[in-house]
Order: structure tokens, then sequence, then C-alpha cells
């Protein structure tokens, strides 16, 4: 049977939030475009994000502040952040009827809370090509000519790479990208999953599942030295810890692991030290002085965490606070300043967020995501070596990426 070819202007692979935007954005500069992916609806990661409400963006609109969350390579980013920051993300979506709140974190939100809005305003001006696997690509002259899809292939001027990572293989992110790089002469920086829940050894944090913690502060250590810490909230899970400020940790656990044993300490009280925390004690105790130490403790943390903290300390829960030694108090003060739990390790790839690693940034032009090794091919979104904090910053990185490399392919267009 003959193959049945088709010819476009740009090819993008894959339709997750950076080849959304990627192509959106060739086809206004009027590339004729085609976009490819084997799910058979689009974006099915992009709709886990904020559980279900789509984490938009992050509202820090100066590049400089952006840049800092995301390690030393985040300079990387200036010139996409620069082409369509966290602001133009904005415009876009609200230019287009989707309207936005701000919330704690600046973490940015659609208004009705529902990712799926998100998804209904993609462009109309592109072919689409849903559940359609791509097998490889076919190069010339150090040159991509087209995208095999099984009995056919589909020719283009210009490939735009937007594969995601290995997080959340369900969505369809497998890590073809990286191979096919790979093959066509790129460097991949060894992958690992980023903004991952933890695995405790200890029991303890397993008997709490579902219960949350809002503004603790979570250090973490190996040895005797402090290594990082975060502000911020966490969830006990039936295997450990997830939630903001464990997700954000888990990139530092994984370098740290092949080192030897880490830990990682609960602070309840991060604006006190632990003379002012059994200060707030000592108050509560004598204007509580009848009342027994589990249900005063009910009113500092959630109820079903009250059983592990007296445990730690010792106390009786029973006991009233007014019978309560200084030394049992201060005690007490410290469990509150540092409950600890040995991590066993990282939970994987199918429940993390992100990839760390992937193509090499030295070998992608930051200014148009156009490859230095390959002439018609660029990069946009988790396939590269980029990632940031929980907090709309992981997006931001696809729609800025994406953004300037639908720029640099659709301008190829003669």
């Amino acid at each position: 049977m003959k193959n049945t070819q088709e010819k476009f202007d740009v090819a993008v692979i894959g339709a997750g939030p950076a080849g959304l935007v990627a192509a959106g954005r060739a086809a206004e500069l009027g590339a004729s475009v085609a976009i490819f992916d084997k799910n058979k609806n689009f974006g099915r990661k992009l709709l886990l994000t904020g559980n279900g409400r789509c984490n938009l963006t992050q509202a820090e609109f100066n590049d400089r502040e952006f840049v800092k969350k995301l390690d030393k390579k985040g300079q990387w980013l200036f010139s996409a952040l620069a082409a369509f920051g966290p602001q133009e993300v904005i415009n876009f979506f609200e230019s287009r009827g989707l309207k936005t709140k701000i919330e704690t974190g600046q973490r940015v939100f659609p208004v009705s809370d529902r990712a799926q809005g998100v998804l209904d305003l993609r462009e109309n001006k592109v072919k689409v090509f849903l559940g359609e696997e791509v097998l490889g690509l076919s190069i010339k002259d150090k040159k991509i000519t087209s995208v095999k899809l099984g009995s056919r292939s589909i020719e283009a001027d210009s490939f735009i790479l937007c594969t995601g990572g290995k997080a959340y293989a369900t969505t369809g992110s497998t890590g073809d990208g990286y191979k096919w790089a790979q093959d066509l002469g790129h460097k991949i920086i060894k992958t690992f999953p980023a903004l991952v829940p933890v695995e405790t050894k200890e029991v303890w944090p397993k008997n709490l599942p579902g219960v949350s913690l809002k503004n603790i502060q979570l250090n973490l250590w190996q040895g005797n030295k402090k290594q990082d810490f975060r502000l911020g909230d966490m969830l006990f899970t039936h295997f450990g810890l997830s939630g903001p400020a464990v997700l954000d940790l888990s990139k530092k656990i994984g370098e740290l692991l092949p080192a030897g044993e880490v830990m990682l300490e609960i602070d309840l009280f991060p604006d006190l030290d632990a003379a002012g925390a059994d200060k707030k004690l000592q108050r509560g105790f004598a204007a509580n002085s009848n009342r027994e130490l589990k249900n005063y403790l009910a009113g500092l943390m959630p109820q079903k965490m009250t059983e592990t903290v007296v445990g730690f300390s010792k106390i009786n829960p029973h006991k009233k606070l007014s019978e309560i030694t200084c030394q049992e108090r201060k005690k007490l003060a410290g469990v509150l300043k540092s409950l600890r739990a040995g991590v066993r390790g990282l939970m994987g790839f199918d429940q993390a967020m992100v990839t760390t690693g992937g193509v090499d940034l030295k070998e992608i032009d930051s200014q148009t995501m156009k490859s230095k090794i390959i002439e018609n091919l660029f990069f946009a979104g988790e396939v590269v070596d980029l990632e940031g904090p929980t907090g709309g910053y992981n997006l931001q990185i696809c729609w800025s990426t994406g953004y300037l490399a639908g720029s640099g392919a659709g301008s190829r267009v003669k």
C-alpha cells in the first residue's frame, strides 16, 4: 500500500500545554500547523494540575525573582519569560474570556476552578491528529523530514518536540522524546522524578493519612547538618508525606539519599524558637488550667495528630494542664518544634508531578528554543532539562518555552 503523505509548515509532537501554545503561536504567524498526540484527548496531564483546578501560572511578574526559584539553570529561561511571561499568560487567557484569580502563594487559577476551561480555548487553525502515536522521526542531512505514524508519514519544514517527561506515564508522558532527541545527537541529562511524595521509614506518619498541616516549616537534615527547608503546607499519606513543602524538597532529597540517611523535621511553630514555643505553651496552660492536655492540643493542630504528639512527649493525655511540670512542658515544646521522620525513598515517576533532567540546555538556543544540532528542530516544555517548584512555575515554563518555540518555527515560513 502506498503511504499517504501530507505536508505542513510546522509539526508539533505532543498536545500538552507546551505543544498547544507552540502550535497556536505558529499558526498565529501564518504557518500551516499539525499537532500530534498519542492520547485521544488534549492535555490529559494539564487537567491534573492544581487538583483539577489548573494552577495556570505563578504571579511573580519580576523575571529575576521567578528564575531564582529554578536554581542556577533558571537564567536560561530569561528570553522565554521576556517573550511570554506570567502577565502575558494571564492576559492571553483573560482576553479569550477565561477570568483568573490569584490565591495564596501567588498561584493563579481560573475563576471557574475548572482546568477544562483552559483546554476549551485551544486554537482552531491547527490540524489535530489525536490518538496518533508518533513512532519516530525521519532525518536527512541533519534535518528532520517527516513524522512516522505507523503506515504513513507526515512531512513538515519545522518540528517542535513537546513530548513531556516521564512523570505520570498514564497521561502519555513515557519519555519518548528523550530517545528521539538522543537518536538525533542530543545529550540527555539523567532524569529523576521531581515534585514527588516521600516514603518514610517510621510508621507514625502513615498512621495519619489525610491529615494536613498549614504554615509549617519542613527541615531537611543529613548527618548533623540542615541541608534545606521549606515553609508551607504538607499532607500525611498512607506511605509517608506529601503536599507542597514536601514536594518542593523532593529533588534535594533525591540528590542527598545516595550519600546516606536523610531526615525530615516538622516544625509546627516556625515563627518561634524553642524558648518562644515554651512561653506560648506556658500562657496557654495558664489560661486553660483545668483542661486536659489532649483537648488543649486539639486547638493547636488537627485532632487526629494529638495522639502522636502526646506519644512523643510521654505525657498522660488526660493530665490537666495545671498538673503538667515545667520539664514536661519544655519537652512538649521540643516535640512541637521537631517531629522527625526518616526518608526511605521517593515514590517514583508514577506519582511525580514533573521530571528533572532532559535535553541538555547547552544544546538549545535559549532565544528561539531551536536545536543547535538539528537545523529545523525546536524544543518546549518538560522534555528540556528545566523544572521549578510547585505553585505554577512548571506550567509557566511550558507556556513560555512553547510560545518561543512556536515563534521560532512559525517565523521560518517563507
